[in-house]
């Protein structure tokens, strides 16, 4: 029963002169609609500000839009969303928890450095394509991303090559067709990598280079993380015992220093005189 027509008999009904119990009992039907539409109508999903929606696809259409921040409001019943080439820098962890029927997600072409831990755990096992290309994300690791096996796209990020990400790396269900793109900018250097007057800003050996042909040619960035830790703590055992070294013998000369002044007071001493016996004092008597 459409409402603009209840409207219509009810106004028919209660405006006439007829007042039986047919017509009241009509007029409660039509107000009870009336509140039963105005209700429903406060509870459908409402599109974002700045984004367009199409509910029979379930697609939010943000791109373009110069948002700084995922959107709040995004409906429940979202399938693909898109909220490429905007302003966006992070990620916080409660963004995309309620959308459980989220089969494609794009972000890219913003300026997202940063996401929150576990900021993509809440995708849901239908998710099916996640962009996360063209933005400035360093650092990434599994706990940020998950239990999801999307195809990913992690390409044209300047990329810290370490340990994480590459367990992170052998973890995801990357694009193939846009692995080759994700290049270290600068990678973890291993033990021995480089001189001491060094510039410690440079990038590493393996700045340039794309990650998975790296990984391909043996190298193992978790391998040469261990290293650098074992020496590390090689390294602060020797300074921990050159210190108890140190302040051992600096205890021993102390008690030496202590023990011949102690003897030096002592031969300061005066000597105790010698008190005249009996047969002294007879033997000057007589």
């Amino acid at each position: 029963m459409g409402t603009g027509w209840c409207e219509e008999r009810c106004t028919s009904v209660t405006g006439g002169r007829r007042r039986d119990k047919g017509a009241d009992l009509w007029s409660r039907l039509c107000t009870v609609a009336l509140l039963f539409s105005v209700l429903c109508g406060q509870v459908s999903p409402q599109c974002p500000d700045s984004c367009h929606c199409t509910w029979d696809t379930g697609t939010v259409e943000c791109s373009d839009a110069g948002l700084r921040e995922i959107p709040e409001g995004i409906p429940p019943g979202t399938i693909s969303l898109h909220l490429e080439r905007n302003y966006i820098r992070n990620i916080p962890e409660s963004a995309f928890s309620e959308l459980v029927h989220l089969q494609d997600l794009y972000l890219s072409n913003n300026r997202i450095d940063s996401l929150a831990s576990g900021a993509l755990r809440h995708l849901g096992p239908e998710l099916r394509l996640l962009d996360l290309s063209h933005n400035l994300l360093r650092k990434a690791n599994r706990e940020e991303f998950g239990s999801t096996r999307a195809k990913t796209r992690l390409y044209h990020n300047p990329w810290h090559c370490d340990c994480a990400l590459q367990e992170l790396m052998e973890t995801l269900n990357l694009e193939p067709e846009t692995v080759n793109g994700i290049v270290c900018e600068s990678s973890v250097r291993g033990v021995g990598e480089g001189s001491r007057w060094e510039d410690p800003g440079s990038q590493g050996e393996h700045a340039g280079q794309a990650l998975v042909k790296l990984l391909d040619s043996g190298v193992n960035f978790c391998s040469l993380q261990r290293k650098t830790t074992d020496v590390a703590m090689l390294v602060t055992m020797f300074v921990w015992f050159f210190m108890v070294i140190v302040y051992v013998v600096y205890y021993v000369r102390q008690n030496q220093a202590e023990a011949r002044r102690h003897l030096e007071y002592l031969k300061s001493l005066p000597s105790p005189r010698k008190t005249p016996t009996e047969t002294d004092t007879l033997s000057t008597g007589f």
